[in-house]
Formats: C-alpha cells, structure tokens, sequence
C-alpha cells in the first residue's frame, strides 16, 4: 500500500505536538504535524499555524506513494524546515510503521525515515541540495550592529555566509561560547532586515571542536524570536563546511537551545560531493496536546 494513509483513514488529523530533535526525553523544539487526506488552503494553514503558535507546523497530504508537505510559522510559509520534518517523519512512522517516506516540496523533493526507539522516535531527512556563498559586506555590518557584536567577535576560520539548503539563512560565527549566549536583538529591527535580505533565519555558532558546535537561531521573520533547533540551518552550514573545506571528518554534532532551557541535539552527516544532500538527524517526542 506504500506511504499513503489506509483505506478508511481519511478524516482530517488534528494538529500533533512533537518536540524535534530531543534530548532524550526533555528539550528539542516543538513543531505542530497536520496530517489529512488533501491539504487545506493557504490561509487556512498560515491560521492554524499561527494558533498553534510554535516556530513551525508541517501540514502533509498523500500525493500517490509520497507526501505533499508545506510549512507555516505563525507569520509566514516557509520553503523547508528541518525541525518539522523529523516530528512529521516521527508522526508518519508511528502511524504507518518504520520506514522512509518521501515528501514534495513546494520547490524540492525529499525524504525522512522514522522508526521507534524505546519511549522516544527516532528520524532523519535528506535535505534539499545545499550552496553558500560570503555574506555581503553591508549585511555582514548590519547583523552585527542587530546583535550588538564587533567584528572581534567574529571567529576567522568560519568567515561570514548566506547559506542554503532549502532556505537562505545568514552565518556568523562567534570565537566563544560565552560570546553566544550574549545574544540579543531587537525583534522588530531583526525582522525587518531578514525579510528585506530574503532570510529564513540567522545562524550564530561556535565551535568547541571541530565537530561539535553550539549554535543559537534567530526567526524573526518568521514571527519568533529564537528556534531551540534548526535542522534546515544545521543542513546549510554542514554543507558550508563542506563548501570551505572544514575537517568535519563526514559529520558534526550542533547543540542548541541550551539558552532557552530547551537543550536540543542535532546531528549532520555530510558527504563528499559539493553541493549534495546533508543526512540530519536526531530524535523527537510526543509532548501531551
């Protein structure tokens, strides 16, 4: 019968909470999972997404023996996001059975397996392809006035980029750990300037090795002011790693959400051809509705 819903099984699902990529059984950041036999109009998913009021919902219908799969923050529709994607592969699994579904993207195809694992579920996507480029000058001067950095701040083995996989997101990143948790902005001025510079978010992180990173997100365009996960982030900067020649010895770990007291775990494997797909993963657990 392949991944689409059983026969019978066609009432429209209310929205599931589910905390991608968790620690165990605390953290990872909440993500709400629509799941229906067509998927409803645009404004009816931006307005559910904006009552249920977490950085994302994935809202996905059957298209044949695949998924059609569109996100919603609660300001806007975003192209991809990773964090959704391991919850909806969390809730696919557990309704359909371990396996690996693919999803259509409103600009991409891809896929996320899900399986159990003990009290919690385990997934992992493939991201869409991946690219970087040097982050402009001025864009780079203005992050850094947004959050109140110098350019000391900055660490130069990591320089500055728009980085993509799926979404523009920007990178900075910070020479310290105590340098992350310093940040702030003002949310207004922060969501002007990403939806001027087409940003899904701004990615800060620091390396403790060259494997692991802590790393913290700011969505203001998408109407909240810091994700406690982002897989879509985390794909971008594996493959900017990649793009510069990083020693990430084919995958890193990122730490995130540490500062919001949600401490989520995502992990990136990242293969050798430019450009080419990032395997996330990590895991998620069903929070009560």
């Amino acid at each position: 019968m392949g991944n689409g819903p059983a026969a019978g099984q066609d009432r429209i699902m209310t929205v599931l909470p589910i905390a991608a990529f968790s620690d165990g059984n605390t953290g990872g950041n909440p993500a709400g999972v629509w799941i229906g036999d067509a998927l409803p109009d645009a404004a009816t998913m931006q307005t559910i997404a904006a009552d249920v009021g977490f950085s994302e919902t994935a809202f996905a219908a059957p298209a044949g023996e695949a998924w059609r799969v569109r996100y919603f923050s609660p300001a806007m529709e975003v192209p991809f996001c990773g964090h959704a994607t391991i919850a909806l592969g969390a809730a696919l699994a557990h309704r359909f059975g371990d396996r690996t579904f693919e999803l259509h993207l409103n600009h991409a195809v891809i896929s996320v397996s899900g399986q159990r694992s003990g009290n919690t579920m385990a997934a992992a996507l493939q991201s869409p392809p991946t690219r970087s480029t040097p982050l402009a000058a001025g864009l780079r001067d203005a992050l850094l006035d947004l959050f109140g950095y110098a350019s000391s701040d900055l660490d130069p083995k990591l320089p500055p980029a728009r980085i993509h996989a799926g979404a523009d997101h920007a990178l900075l990143a910070l020479t310290s750990r105590q340098a992350l948790a310093r940040m702030a902005y003002d949310f207004e001025r922060g969501r002007t300037l990403m939806a001027r510079e087409g940003l899904v978010t701004v990615a800060l992180v620091t390396s403790q090795t060259p494997r692991l990173f802590h790393a913290r997100n700011a969505f203001a365009a998408g109407g909240v002011v810091e994700d406690p996960a982002t897989g879509a982030a985390a794909a971008a900067f594996a493959g900017y790693l990649r793009d510069i020649g990083w020693p990430h010895g084919g995958a890193i770990d990122i730490v995130q959400g540490e500062d919001m007291g949600a401490r989520s775990l995502i992990r990136a494997e990242i293969g050798e051809t430019k450009g080419s797909s990032i395997r996330v993963s990590g895991t998620a657990r069903f929070m009560e509705g």
